[in-house]
Protein backbone atom coordinates (compact mmCIF):
# COMPACT_ATOMS: atom_id res chain seq x y z
CA UNK A 1 0.00 0.00 0.00
CA UNK A 2 1.69 3.50 -0.84
CA UNK A 3 2.43 5.69 1.93
CA UNK A 4 1.02 8.91 1.67
CA UNK A 5 4.48 10.61 1.02
CA UNK A 6 4.94 8.82 -2.08
CA UNK A 7 4.40 10.12 -5.52
CA UNK A 8 2.29 8.42 -7.41
CA UNK A 9 -0.65 8.56 -10.62
CA UNK A 10 -3.57 6.40 -9.11
CA UNK A 11 -7.31 7.52 -9.05
CA UNK A 12 -10.08 5.73 -8.58
CA UNK A 13 -12.54 5.25 -10.64
CA UNK A 14 -16.70 6.23 -10.59
CA UNK A 15 -17.18 2.63 -9.78
CA UNK A 16 -15.77 3.53 -6.41
CA UNK A 17 -14.91 0.60 -5.39
CA UNK A 18 -13.36 0.47 -1.77
CA UNK A 19 -10.04 -0.63 -2.33
CA UNK A 20 -9.49 1.66 -4.96
CA UNK A 21 -10.93 4.37 -3.20
CA UNK A 22 -8.30 3.94 0.08
CA UNK A 23 -5.57 3.58 -2.22
CA UNK A 24 -6.04 6.82 -3.34
CA UNK A 25 -6.84 8.61 -0.43
CA UNK A 26 -3.55 6.94 0.47
CA UNK A 27 -1.59 8.40 -1.68
CA UNK A 28 -2.41 11.98 -1.22
CA UNK A 29 -2.21 11.89 3.10
CA UNK A 30 0.38 13.79 3.31
CA UNK A 31 -0.34 17.31 1.36
CA UNK A 32 -4.56 16.16 1.17
CA UNK A 33 -5.19 19.26 4.19
CA UNK A 34 -3.07 21.99 2.06
CA UNK A 35 -4.49 20.73 -1.72
CA UNK A 36 -7.95 21.26 -0.18
CA UNK A 37 -6.91 24.89 1.27
CA UNK A 38 -5.50 26.22 -1.94
CA UNK A 39 -8.04 24.17 -4.32
CA UNK A 40 -11.43 25.36 -2.22
CA UNK A 41 -9.24 28.70 -2.65
CA UNK A 42 -9.67 28.83 1.39
CA UNK A 43 -13.33 28.32 1.44
CA UNK A 44 -12.88 24.97 3.05
CA UNK A 45 -12.42 26.72 6.59
CA UNK A 46 -16.09 28.31 6.36
CA UNK A 47 -17.38 25.31 5.40
CA UNK A 48 -15.81 23.53 8.17
CA UNK A 49 -17.30 26.04 10.43
CA UNK A 50 -21.04 25.83 8.55
CA UNK A 51 -20.85 22.03 9.10
CA UNK A 52 -19.76 22.69 12.85
CA UNK A 53 -22.54 25.30 13.47
CA UNK A 54 -25.30 22.53 11.32
CA UNK A 55 -23.71 19.49 13.20
CA UNK A 56 -24.47 21.71 16.89
CA UNK A 57 -21.47 19.24 18.85
CA UNK A 58 -21.85 19.53 22.64
CA UNK A 59 -20.15 18.50 25.94
CA UNK A 60 -21.40 14.52 26.54
CA UNK A 61 -22.37 13.65 23.08
CA UNK A 62 -20.81 11.02 21.19
CA UNK A 63 -20.15 11.98 17.55
CA UNK A 64 -19.10 9.80 14.31
CA UNK A 65 -16.78 11.67 12.30
CA UNK A 66 -16.49 9.62 8.84
CA UNK A 67 -14.43 9.74 6.37
CA UNK A 68 -12.10 12.16 8.96
CA UNK A 69 -9.39 11.67 6.51
CA UNK A 70 -6.24 13.33 8.80
CA UNK A 71 -8.89 14.50 11.31
CA UNK A 72 -9.39 18.27 10.77
CA UNK A 73 -13.02 18.25 10.90
CA UNK A 74 -12.56 16.09 13.91
CA UNK A 75 -10.60 18.58 15.80
CA UNK A 76 -13.91 21.39 15.37
CA UNK A 77 -16.39 18.84 16.65
CA UNK A 78 -13.86 18.14 19.81
CA UNK A 79 -13.67 21.67 20.36
CA UNK A 80 -17.13 21.42 21.46
CA UNK A 81 -16.54 19.04 24.48
CA UNK A 82 -18.03 16.15 22.47
CA UNK A 83 -16.11 12.88 22.49
CA UNK A 84 -15.60 12.78 18.59
CA UNK A 85 -14.39 9.44 16.52
CA UNK A 86 -12.94 9.64 13.33
CA UNK A 87 -13.06 7.34 10.88
CA UNK A 88 -11.47 6.62 7.67
CA UNK A 89 -11.37 3.72 5.17
CA UNK A 90 -7.48 4.72 4.06
CA UNK A 91 -5.14 3.50 6.92
CA UNK A 92 -3.11 6.66 4.77
CA UNK A 93 -4.78 8.84 6.38
CA UNK A 94 -4.86 8.08 9.64
CA UNK A 95 -1.74 7.25 9.94
CA UNK A 96 -0.99 10.69 9.15
CA UNK A 97 -3.96 12.14 11.00
CA UNK A 98 -2.52 10.09 14.24
CA UNK A 99 0.68 11.43 13.39
CA UNK A 100 -0.78 15.46 13.82
CA UNK A 101 -3.53 14.49 16.28
CA UNK A 102 -2.81 12.13 18.83
CA UNK A 103 -5.13 13.31 21.20
CA UNK A 104 -7.88 11.86 18.41
CA UNK A 105 -9.12 7.89 18.74
CA UNK A 106 -8.90 6.92 15.33
CA UNK A 107 -10.98 4.18 13.96
CA UNK A 108 -10.06 2.21 10.61
CA UNK A 109 -14.20 1.25 9.47
CA UNK A 110 -16.00 0.38 6.12
CA UNK A 111 -19.11 3.27 5.74
CA UNK A 112 -20.78 -0.14 4.89
CA UNK A 113 -20.15 -2.12 7.76
CA UNK A 114 -19.45 0.49 10.42
CA UNK A 115 -18.18 -1.58 14.10
CA UNK A 116 -20.36 0.25 15.79
CA UNK A 117 -23.54 -1.42 17.83
CA UNK A 118 -27.33 0.21 17.18
CA UNK A 119 -28.01 3.36 18.30
CA UNK A 120 -24.29 4.32 19.64
CA UNK A 121 -23.92 7.66 18.18
CA UNK A 122 -25.87 10.87 19.20
CA UNK A 123 -24.95 12.40 15.85
CA UNK A 124 -23.14 11.28 12.52
CA UNK A 125 -21.34 13.35 10.01
CA UNK A 126 -19.03 13.19 7.00
CA UNK A 127 -17.52 15.60 5.06
CA UNK A 128 -16.61 15.10 1.41
CA UNK A 129 -16.76 11.51 1.40
CA UNK A 130 -20.63 10.44 1.06
CA UNK A 131 -19.77 10.49 -2.73
CA UNK A 132 -16.89 8.46 -2.44
CA UNK A 133 -18.55 5.51 -0.93
CA UNK A 134 -19.56 2.57 -3.12
CA UNK A 135 -22.90 2.49 -2.19
CA UNK A 136 -24.50 5.81 -1.06
CA UNK A 137 -27.76 4.36 0.30
CA UNK A 138 -26.22 1.73 1.89
CA UNK A 139 -24.03 4.34 3.63
CA UNK A 140 -26.59 6.49 4.65
CA UNK A 141 -28.92 3.51 6.46
CA UNK A 142 -25.37 2.34 7.82
CA UNK A 143 -25.04 5.54 9.22
CA UNK A 144 -28.81 5.59 10.31
CA UNK A 145 -28.30 2.19 12.14
CA UNK A 146 -25.47 3.48 14.12
CA UNK A 147 -27.64 6.59 15.18
CA UNK A 148 -30.01 6.95 18.19
CA UNK A 149 -33.61 7.85 17.73
CA UNK A 150 -34.10 11.66 17.29
CA UNK A 151 -30.13 11.70 16.53
CA UNK A 152 -29.30 13.67 13.56
CA UNK A 153 -26.60 13.87 10.70
CA UNK A 154 -24.93 16.07 9.10
CA UNK A 155 -23.04 15.15 6.21
CA UNK A 156 -21.03 18.04 3.75
CA UNK A 157 -20.51 17.64 0.42
CA UNK A 158 -19.88 19.09 -2.86
CA UNK A 159 -23.05 19.79 -4.89
CA UNK A 160 -24.56 22.12 -7.71
CA UNK A 161 -24.41 25.52 -8.24
CA UNK A 162 -28.17 27.64 -8.23
CA UNK A 163 -26.69 30.05 -10.71
CA UNK A 164 -26.70 28.87 -14.53
CA UNK A 165 -23.59 31.13 -15.26
CA UNK A 166 -21.68 30.50 -12.26
CA UNK A 167 -22.11 26.98 -13.29
CA UNK A 168 -20.82 27.24 -16.09
CA UNK A 169 -17.73 29.03 -14.60
CA UNK A 170 -17.51 26.33 -12.26
CA UNK A 171 -17.86 23.52 -14.57
CA UNK A 172 -15.07 24.48 -16.34
CA UNK A 173 -12.85 25.06 -13.48
CA UNK A 174 -13.48 21.49 -12.37
CA UNK A 175 -12.31 20.47 -15.30
CA UNK A 176 -9.45 22.33 -16.74
CA UNK A 177 -8.12 24.86 -14.27
CA UNK A 178 -8.43 21.99 -10.64
CA UNK A 179 -6.32 19.63 -12.10
CA UNK A 180 -3.63 21.98 -13.73
CA UNK A 181 -3.34 23.43 -9.83
CA UNK A 182 -2.98 19.71 -8.17
CA UNK A 183 -0.33 18.93 -10.12
CA UNK A 184 1.43 21.64 -8.01
CA UNK A 185 0.44 21.00 -4.07
CA UNK A 186 -0.90 16.89 -4.53
CA UNK A 187 1.58 14.05 -4.48
CA UNK A 188 -0.89 12.07 -7.01
CA UNK A 189 -2.60 14.76 -9.26
CA UNK A 190 -4.54 12.42 -10.86
CA UNK A 191 -6.90 11.91 -8.24
CA UNK A 192 -7.95 15.45 -8.69
CA UNK A 193 -9.24 14.16 -11.89
CA UNK A 194 -11.52 11.94 -10.18
CA UNK A 195 -12.36 14.25 -7.79
CA UNK A 196 -13.77 16.25 -10.52
CA UNK A 197 -15.54 13.44 -12.30
CA UNK A 198 -16.99 12.87 -9.36
CA UNK A 199 -18.81 15.98 -8.22
CA UNK A 200 -19.93 15.84 -11.47
CA UNK A 201 -21.29 12.94 -11.71
CA UNK A 202 -22.85 13.48 -7.82
CA UNK A 203 -26.85 14.17 -7.50
CA UNK A 204 -27.84 18.11 -7.22
CA UNK A 205 -29.28 19.20 -3.34
CA UNK A 206 -32.52 17.74 -3.95
CA UNK A 207 -31.34 14.24 -5.34
CA UNK A 208 -29.09 13.64 -2.30
CA UNK A 209 -32.34 14.46 0.03
CA UNK A 210 -34.20 12.02 -1.83
CA UNK A 211 -31.59 9.76 -0.82
CA UNK A 212 -32.02 10.46 2.79
CA UNK A 213 -35.42 9.61 2.83
CA UNK A 214 -34.75 6.27 1.06
CA UNK A 215 -32.78 5.46 3.67
CA UNK A 216 -34.20 6.10 6.14
CA UNK A 217 -33.76 9.86 7.49
CA UNK A 218 -36.29 12.67 8.15
CA UNK A 219 -37.05 16.10 7.74
CA UNK A 220 -34.04 16.80 5.45
CA UNK A 221 -32.82 19.81 4.89
CA UNK A 222 -29.68 21.46 3.38
CA UNK A 223 -27.89 24.54 3.12
CA UNK A 224 -26.19 25.83 -0.15
CA UNK A 225 -22.81 27.67 0.29
CA UNK A 226 -20.47 29.12 -1.88
CA UNK A 227 -23.51 29.75 -4.30
CA UNK A 228 -24.42 26.16 -4.69
CA UNK A 229 -20.68 24.43 -4.78
CA UNK A 230 -21.33 23.00 -1.43
CA UNK A 231 -24.17 21.70 0.15
CA UNK A 232 -24.68 20.83 3.92
CA UNK A 233 -27.72 18.42 4.22
CA UNK A 234 -28.77 18.31 7.70
CA UNK A 235 -32.24 15.29 8.81
CA UNK A 236 -33.15 13.08 11.59
CA UNK A 237 -33.21 9.65 12.94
Amino acid sequence: MPRGDDKTDYRATLAKRRHDVAMMFDGVARRYDLANDVLSMGQVRWWREATTRALDPRPGQLILDLAAGTGTSSLSFAASGATVVPTDLSLGMLQVGKERHPELSFIAGDALRLPYADGAFDAVTASYGLRNMEDTVGALRELRRITRPGGRIVICEFSTPTWAPFATLYKEYLMEALPRIATAVSSNPSAYVYLAESIQAWPDQRGLAALFVEAGWRDVQWENLTGGIVAVHRAWA
